[in-house]
């Protein structure tokens, strides 16, 4: 039986990606505001440690989005310490081990405005999408929208 390799990520200076990832068995990867905080905080150490620019980000319970420029072309190497250093500091704080992540992180290159655009709404929603992806918000959501803390949604 073959094994399926996995895809080759395309990585260059200047690219910009929707980075995601989940926690392991869709369990949480923030559990309180602290941890919320910790990643933000990790999430910087990462910009200046590799050069990354942040555009836009939201943090839900078992996942995070972000639209993250790699002037440098490193963004498996970033964000693959992200993800370890956060990884050893929550675990470090909630006196656990093991995995928090599920497998690798996704990383879709964003290549045309159109897309971008699509983007700032899809990530930015996301804390209050209803299931049906096509269906309005709604008034009450809206305003959820507008005092959810940990997204660049202004």
């Amino acid at each position: 039986m073959a094994s399926m390799a996995r895809p080759i990520r395309v990585e260059f200076e200047g690219a910009v990606y929707h980075v995601m990832a989940r926690g392991n068995e869709r369990q949480p990867i923030f559990r309180d505001d602290g941890d919320r905080v910790l990643f933000c905080e990790t999430v910087a150490e990462m910009c200046r440690q590799f050069g990354v620019v942040v555009h836009l980000y939201c943090l839900i319970p078992n996942h995070y989005h972000m639209a993250a420029e790699t002037p440098r072309g490193n963004l498996s190497q970033a964000i693959g310490w992200l993800q370890t250093a956060y990884t050893i500091r929550f675990n470090r704080r909630h006196g656990r081990v093991g995995h928090l992540f599920q497998g690798r992180f996704k990383a879709q290159l964003v290549d045309a405005d159109r897309y971008a655009q699509s983007l700032v709404r899809y990530v930015h929603l996301n804390p209050v999408r209803p299931q049906d992806r096509n269906a309005a918000i709604p008034a009450e959501r809206a305003k959820q929208l507008a005092e959810y803390e940990w997204s660049s949604h202004l």
